[in-house]
């Protein structure tokens, strides 16, 4: 993502077609993506750790995406949806962990503003992209391994991006999903991250797949150089870069181990973040919650005035 000054500044009146962007992206992607790196590929024995332990089980030799192969573009590219999916595999696999399986990274750009069809649906506009990381078929070193990224993204100035959560009432398009995390750069933001703390280990994404998503603290990475041909090109006089780490699922259950299945999203964009509001549904619940007990005061102060009324009405016979 970008920084604060010079090409990091976002596009504003020059913004490029979709088509272009997805280009662009398509050329950087998946090592390099808007300045942001996925540089490693984690793997955790779970078997024998208590939920919450960080690191979350005994660490297997990570998996180092500068060292995969990935396919052809052109094989994948989609201008009807604007995606492209590059997926690959280590070239030196000796447990043959990745003959069945591969790991994928799906970039999509966007014309407009809406949501996608499945979970975790966060908001989007033309000015954002959504990077969708699945582990597919490959084969765990261990019953319960848990998986995780290395991420690398540009800093700002001397210090890393600011990293924030948001928290909301609604869970209408994430069940059970209360937070948005984000990365910004800037107080006025000229560029952001943002996903929702959760992965799926089933292609339907239904909340029972769900999976915590944790993120370590950023830290400046001071020994980093950038993989990407790309990152490199656009910001070769940048040298202050931070990273990240994110793990998925607990010990606990679910897990890849159900259906060998992993996927996470998250969305790129330039400027500020788009505004989620509330849901529809939510609205309705909270205006009947908050309607209900005034047309309940306001029916009894009525029925309370009628029976008043007719009470002065009475005249006696006599």
């Amino acid at each position: 993502m970008g920084g604060s000054e010079g090409p990091r500044r976002g596009w504003g009146r020059c913004a490029p077609s979709p088509m272009l962007l997805l280009s662009l992206l398509a050329s950087a992607a998946p090592l390099g993506l808007l300045g942001e790196e996925t540089r490693q590929l984690f793997e955790f024995d779970g078997a024998n750790t208590s939920e919450g332990a960080k690191p979350p089980g005994e660490p297997y030799p990570p998996y180092s995406l500068a060292k995969f192969s990935w396919n052809n573009i052109t094989d994948s590219l989609e201008p009807a949806t604007l995606s492209a999916t590059f997926r690959g595999r280590p070239t030196d696999d000796p447990t043959g962990a990745f003959a069945n399986g591969s790991l994928a990274f799906r970039v999509q750009a966007f014309s407009g503003s809406g949501r996608p069809d499945q979970p975790p649906r966060l908001l989007h506009s033309a000015d954002t992209c959504q990077l969708e990381v699945a582990l597919v078929g490959a084969s765990p070193r261990g019953n319960r391994s848990l998986f995780g990224l290395e991420v690398a993204t540009l800093g700002q100035g001397p210090d890393c991006p600011l990293m924030q959560e948001q928290h909301s009432i609604d869970d209408e398009y994430a069940p059970a999903v209360f937070q948005v995390n984000q990365l910004l750069w800037g107080s006025l933001p000229s560029g952001f991250v943002q996903w929702r703390p959760v992965a799926f280990s089933q292609r339907q994404r239904g909340r029972e797949s769900a999976l915590p998503c944790q993120a370590s603290p950023l830290h400046p990475s001071l020994a980093y150089l950038p993989q990407s041909p790309i990152v490199r090109a656009f910001f070769e006089s940048h040298n202050n870069f931070c990273a990240f780490n994110l793990t998925f699922g607990t010990s606990t259950g679910p897990g890849y181990w159900d259906a060998h299945y992993l996927s996470w999203s998250t969305l790129l964009g330039v400027g500020t973040p788009p505004l989620d509001t509330l849901s529809p549904l939510v609205l309705g619940i909270m205006a009947v919650a908050l309607g209900a007990p005034g047309l309940m005061l306001l029916a009894g102060g009525v029925f309370l005035l009628l029976g008043h009324r007719q009470c002065s009405e009475y005249q006696r016979i006599n």
